[in-house]
């Protein structure tokens, strides 16, 4: 089984920024205690700033995978662009956000992804991957 985490702007300062909404753990220590938890997954890592090369990686990884676990940070409440290409490809995609999204601003409450994606999962910390992972392994 292969897993893809696609992580949008902002994500590579995990650990570093506003820690008191995202916590003091960078991605790749999170990231190396989910590859432990599931040595069966092949799980595959993307991060990037720019919208079109998220929208590559979803087209490279979107017949091929057995899940792609997107956190699009802010592209989520904007980008018809990145909601095109989930719903372009066959690959299930969970949205994940590390907050509670409907705890903050109120343009955070509305996602352009969700209809297209398998679900969402919003407001467990780093743990919010894990909970999409076994979301993509029980297809629910």
């Amino acid at each position: 089984m292969k897993i893809q985490i696609i992580n949008g702007p902002n994500l590579n300062l995990l650990g570093v920024r506003e820690k008191s909404i995202y916590g003091d753990s960078n991605f790749e220590t999170y990231l190396e205690e989910l590859r432990k938890r599931y040595p069966e997954i092949s799980i595959s890592y993307y991060q990037s700033n720019v919208e079109g090369e998220i929208i590559n990686k979803i087209h490279e990884v979107g017949f091929s995978f057995d899940g792609i676990v997107l956190n699009a940070g802010a592209y989520t409440h904007t980008s018809i662009a990145i909601a095109d290409a989930i719903a372009a490809i066959k690959t299930p995609v969970v949205e994940v956000h590390i907050s509670n999204v409907y705890k903050r601003e109120e343009f955070r409450h509305h996602s352009m992804l969700a209809a297209s994606c398998l679900g969402v999962i919003a407001g467990f910390g780093m743990d919010s991957y894990r909970l999409a992972i076994e979301s993509v392994l029980t297809g629910k």
